[in-house]
C-alpha cells in the first residue's frame, strides 16, 4: 500500500462521501440521471461506494464499484448491508484503470462514473478515454473534477504540485470534454461550504489519528500531510479551485 493511499484512508475515516460535495448535491446528480431498476452503473475509484449504494436503495439500480483501498471497500460493503442492497452492488478491489481496460464489458453500462479520481487515466482526457468504451448506447458519463476559478497562481500550483494545464476553467473543462467527443449536458458544482466541510473533516480525522497513535512510525509524515493540506487549502485552494460533477453524453 502506498503512503498516499494509507494517509487518505486515515484522513477520510469520518467521511461517507469521499468528494467535496454535499449529500443534497449527490442526490441532485441522481435526479438528473434518473436511474431505474434497469440501470447498470460502473463507478471507477468508487471509494466507500456511496453513489452505488444510494442509487441501488433509492432507484433499485445495480452496479459495480472498483477501488484500490480495502479500507474503503469494507466501508462500502457495510453501507450496502445497512441499506439492504448487497445483492445489487458488486465491489471489486483493484486498479480501476486496469479493470476498465481488461475486465469491464465494452458497452456494458448505462452510467459510467469517476468522481474525483481522474488520476486513474493520467488526467481528464485519459480517464474519459478509459470510460467511453464502457458506455452503452445513449449512456451517461459522470466525471467529478477540479476546475480553476481563473488563472491559478504560481503559489497555488507549488502548494499542490499541479501544473497549470492539469485542470482548466469551466469553459476550458467543457472544451476538453467536447474534444473527447462528449457534450456537457448538466453539472452540479460544489459550493465553497461543501469543500470546507470536506477538507476540515479531514483535518479533524487526522488530528484524532495523531492523538490516538503517539509514537507511530507515520506520525511525522501524517503531521506534514495535515499541515501541508490545511495550509494549501486556506492560502490558495479555497479561492482558486472549484469542483463539480459534470454530466456528459456523446
Amino acid at each position: 500500500m502506498t503512503d498516499a493511499l494509507r494517509f487518505h484512508e486515515r484522513a477520510e475515516a469520518l467521511h461517507t462521501i469521499l468528494n467535496p460535495i454535499s449529500e443534497a448535491g449527490l442526490d441532485l446528480v441522481g435526479e438528473i440521471c434518473a436511474p431505474t431498476a434497469a440501470t447498470r452503473l460502473l463507478d471507477l475509484a468508487c471509494g466507500k461506494g456511496e453513489l452505488l449504494c444510494r442509487w441501488a436503495h433509492r432507484y433499485g439500480s445495480s452496479g459495480t464499484g472498483v477501488d484500490l483501498s480495502p479500507v474503503f471497500l469494507t466501508a462500502a460493503r457495510e453501507r450496502a448491508a445497512s441499506l439492504g442492497v448487497v445483492d445489487r452492488v458488486a465491489l471489486v478491489e483493484g486498479d480501476a484503470a486496469r479493470y476498465a481496460r481488461e475486465e469491464a464489458p465494452e458497452g456494458g453500462f448505462d452510467v459510467v462514473s469517476c468522481l474525483g479520481a481522474t488520476w486513474i487515466g493520467g488526467g481528464l482526457a485519459g480517464t474519459v478515454e478509459l470510460m467511453a468504451p464502457l458506455l452503452a448506447e445513449g449512456g451517461t458519463m459522470l466525471v467529478g473534477e477540479v476546475y480553476w476559478r481563473g488563472a491559478p497562481s504560481a503559489a497555488c500550483l507549488e502548494a499542490y504540485g499541479f501544473g497549470p494545464d492539469d485542470f482548466a476553467d469551466l469553459p476550458g473543462t467543457a472544451g476538453r470534454f467536447a474534444a473527447a467527443g462528449f457534450e456537457l449536458v448538466d453539472m452540479v458544482l460544489s459550493a465553497p461550504g461543501d469543500w470546507d466541510r470536506y477538507v476540515a473533516t479531514q483535518w479533524r480525522a487526522v488530528h484524532a489519528w495523531l492523538r490516538e497513535n503517539p509514537g507511530h512510525p507515520d506520525t511525522e509524515e501524517m503531521r506534514a500531510f495535515l499541515d501541508q493540506g490545511r495550509r494549501g487549502y486556506l492560502e490558495h485552494g479555497r479561492d482558486e479551485m472549484g469542483w463539480g460533477v459534470f454530466v456528459l453524453r456523446r
